[in-house]
C-alpha cells in the first residue's frame, strides 16, 4: 500500500466546542505533531471565531444549537450540528482536502457524513467516546423511549461497521463493539482519556479552598443526571448530622444541567456551609483546586452506561495524586485499581461510611495517592495512549512519520474541567 506520511485528517465534534474538548485537543496536537494535517469541525460560542488556527490545527465552527433539555432538544440539537457539519465538510473536502475522517461521538450520525466520502475511497475512523444507547437512558434515569434506544443503538451499530477502524475507551467498549457490532478485534484500537501528567500534577493548594474545613472532599467534572452527585450531597448529610463529622466541606468544582436541581437539594438538606459549587474552572488552575482537596469522590452510580465507562475525573484525580472513594463500577477498578476504596453499588450509606474510613487513615490517603500517579505513569498517561492513536492510523494503511515538533501544549486558559471529554 503506498505510503501516506502527509495524511489529512478531518474531526468531527459535536459535544464540546474545540479546544475545550481535552481527548479531542490532545488526539489533535498528537497527530500535528507527527507529521498530519488536522482540521476540525465543531460548534463555536459567541467568543470564538468561525476559523482559528490553534498550534496548527485547522478549526472550523459553526453557531452552537439552542439550549435545552429532553428528547427534543436532543433531536434539535443533532439535526443542527448534523447539517453545519455536512456543509462544512464539502467546504474543507474542496478547500484543503483530507483522506481521513475522524468521528467522535456523541452523537454517532457522523456516519452519515463519513459514508458520502468512503464511496470515493475516503477512510472513516470512529472514535467511540460514549455508549449512546445507555447514555441516553442513564440521563432520563431509564425513563426514555424505546424507539429512541433502538435508533441510537441502530446508529452506533452502523458506525461501528463502517469503520474501517474504531477507536474505544477502554476494554468494556471494545467488547460492546465486538458484541453488539460484531466487529473483529483486529479492527478496534484503545486509546484511554489519559491526562498530561506533565500538567496535571499537585501543585501549591488553593489557599481558599483548603481554608474551607480540615476535611476538603472534591469532585470534578460533568454535573448531570447521570453524574451521581446527589449521591455525594446525601452520602455528605450522613456525614454530618448522623456520623458527627462537621469540619469537612465538598468542593464540587464543574457546570451542568443538573447544578440548580442540586443547589436546590442543598438548601433542602441545609448543607450549604458544607458544600461549594464552584462553576467552571480555567483549566491552568485545576491543578491547585484539586491539590486543595483531602480526598476525591467519584459518585457515578451504577447503570449499564457508567459501569462500562472510562471517567476522565478519575484519571484526574489520580494524575494530582489524590485518594478515591468510588462506587464499585467494573472500569472504575479497571482505572483505579488500589487508589480508590469502592463503597457497594448506589448505597449512600456506604459511600459516607467508606469517606469516614478514609478520613480516618491519613497513611493510607498518601499510599493510595501515590499508587494512583504511579499508576497514570506507568500506564495511562497521554504518551502511552499517543502510540496506540498513531498504531490506529497504521492500522488504516498510513505511515507514522516521526515526531517533527514537541507535542502541542495545551493553549492557556481554554477549557474548564466540565468542558473536557468527561464522563
Amino acid at each position: 500500500m503506498k505510503s501516506k506520511p502527509n495524511c489529512r485528517v478531518l474531526m468531527l465534534l459535536e459535544n464540546n466546542p474545540y479546544p475545550n474538548d481535552l481527548r479531542v485537543r490532545q488526539e489533535a496536537n498528537s497527530l500535528v505533531s507527527h507529521g498530519f494535517q488536522v482540521t476540525v469541525i465543531a460548534p463555536g460560542t459567541r467568543s470564538q471565531s468561525s476559523y482559528e488556527n490553534i498550534h496548527g490545527v485547522h478549526v472550523y465552527r459553526y453557531p452552537e444549537p439552542p439550549a435545552g433539555e429532553g428528547c427534543f432538544s436532543y433531536l434539535v440539537e443533532y439535526s443542527w450540528a448534523l447539517f453545519f457539519s455536512f456543509f462544512l465538510t464539502f467546504w474543507v473536502f474542496f478547500r484543503r482536502g483530507f483522506d481521513v475522517i475522524h468521528a467522535h461521538n456523541p452523537p454517532d450520525l457522523f456516519v452519515l457524513i463519513a459514508m458520502c466520502f468512503r464511496v470515493i475511497g475516503k477512510k472513516f475512523i470512529f472514535d467511540h467516546h460514549d455508549l449512546s444507547p445507555e447514555m441516553y437512558y442513564a440521563r432520563f434515569d431509564n425513563q426514555g423511549s424505546r424507539v429512541v434506544f433502538r435508533a441510537l443503538k441502530f446508529f452506533e451499530i452502523l458506525s461501528c461497521r463502517m469503520a474501517h477502524q474504531v477507536i474505544a475507551t477502554n476494554e468494556s467498549y471494545k467488547k460492546v463493539e465486538m458484541e453488539r457490532a460484531g466487529i473483529p478485534a483486529s479492527r478496534v484500537s484503545i486509546v484511554r482519556n489519559g491526562p498530561d501528567i506533565s500538567k496535571m500534577k499537585p501543585v501549591e493548594p488553593d489557599p481558599t479552598i483548603r481554608a474551607k474545613a480540615t476535611i476538603n472532599l472534591g469532585y470534578l467534572g460533568v454535573i448531570g443526571q447521570q453524574d451521581g452527585v446527589d449521591y455525594l450531597i446525601r452520602s455528605l448529610e450522613h456525614i454530618v448530622k448522623e456520623l458527627g463529622i462537621t469540619d469537612i466541606h465538598a468542593i464540587i468544582m464543574g457546570s451542568g444541567s443538573a447544578v440548580p436541581s442540586l443547589k436546590k437539594l442543598t438548601a433542602q438538606l441545609k448543607l450549604e456551609q458544607y458544600i461549594s459549587f464552584t462553576g467552571s474552572i480555567p483549566y491552568n488552575d485545576l491543578p491547585r483546586y484539586v491539590s486543595a482537596c483531602d480526598i476525591c469522590v467519584d459518585p457515578d452510580p451504577h447503570n449499564p452506561y457508567n459501569d462500562r465507562s472510562t471517567m476522565v475525573k478519575m484519571m484526574d484525580y489520580m494524575a494530582m495524586a489524590k485518594p478515591i472513594v468510588a462506587f464499585d463500577l467494573t472500569e472504575h477498578r479497571a482505572s483505579a485499581g488500589p487508589a480508590a476504596l469502592y463503597s457497594i453499588r448506589n448505597d449512600i450509606r456506604d459511600l459516607a461510611k467508606t469517606i469516614v474510613e478514609l478520613i480516618e487513615n491519613p497513611d493510607l490517603q498518601n499510599k493510595m495517592g501515590e499508587t494512583g500517579r504511579q499508576r497514570m505513569i506507568e500506564q495511562f498517561a497521554w504518551h502511552h495512549q499517543e502510540n496506540q492513536l498513531l498504531k490506529a492510523y497504521a492500522n488504516i494503511g498510513f505511515d507514522v512519520p516521526a515526531k517533527i515538533s514537541p507535542t502541542t501544549s495545551i493553549p492557556p486558559n481554554t477549557a474548564s474541567p466540565t468542558e473536557l471529554v468527561s464522563k
